[in-house]
């Protein structure tokens, strides 16, 4: 997805200027974060530069820098693949975003404009229509995209980058329960969240944001569990 326009499949002019290692970096982690790339899938280099369409040397590369954040590992004999959550790491995760999310959103509250808040709620409209069509992949990137605009209206770069690396880890979980619940069964707390950003009560949409975190967690322990 475009991150400047939220179209996805859209290039802006800055990400045409990317270095190719860099481009390649981004297709992959496209891959794991919205679970084209299965929890446990064992997959090998070779096959990702097929997959990818790009050579060894950027592959190895973005691979590299994705074993680094915790989205991908080794599993020997040059294969690697997506870790699986257990109980322990869904329950860091857990902590971990029900302190981050938050705070995030307090300070989006604070700051956002209307031109952020009117973005935000395109971007909940287009995803609502996701749902409704039961696209799976396209929800999966506008719900991410939701967030991440968040984390941007914040203006945290470093709070910011943790909270994307839990994504890393998360997300391909996630796509595993969609797959199960279909899109029809996914409710979140955007709306109120909104509201309460409209509303500039930043406390209402750190407690929206909240529960919108722990509901999506709790449905990925749940279904590990399962």
């Amino acid at each position: 997805m475009n991150r400047t326009t939220g179209k996805i499949g859209a290039e802006s002019p800055a990400e045409s200027r990317l270095p190719a290692h860099e481009v390649i970096y981004r297709k992959l982690r496209d891959q794991v974060l919205f679970g084209d790339l299965a929890p446990g899938e064992a997959v090998t280099i070779q096959g990702l530069t097929a997959r990818l369409g790009a050579g060894m040397t950027p592959v190895r590369e973005a691979i590299r820098r994705l074993i680094a954040e915790g989205a991908l590992e080794f599993q020997g004999n040059r294969r690697i693949s997506v870790p699986v959550l257990n109980a322990a790491r869904i329950s860091e995760l857990i902590l971990a975003r029900q302190w981050l999310d938050p705070h995030l959103t307090l300070r989006a509250t604070e700051r956002a404009s209307l031109a952020d808040l009117d973005h935000l709620t395109a971007v909940d409209e287009d995803l609502d229509t996701a749902i409704a069509a039961g696209d799976l992949r396209r929800y999966l990137e506008l719900n991410h995209r939701f967030h991440t605009l968040i984390y941007q209206i914040a203006d945290a770069p470093i709070l910011a980058d943790l909270a994307e690396g839990l994504w890393l880890r998360f997300g391909p979980s996630l796509r595993v329960v969609c797959t199960r619940m279909g899109t029809g069964n996914l409710p979140d707390k955007h709306k109120d969240l909104l509201a309460a950003m409209h509303a500039r009560d930043a406390e209402a949409a750190a407690r929206a944001i909240r529960e919108d975190v722990i509901q999506g967690m709790e449905q990925v322990r749940h279904s590990m569990e399962g």
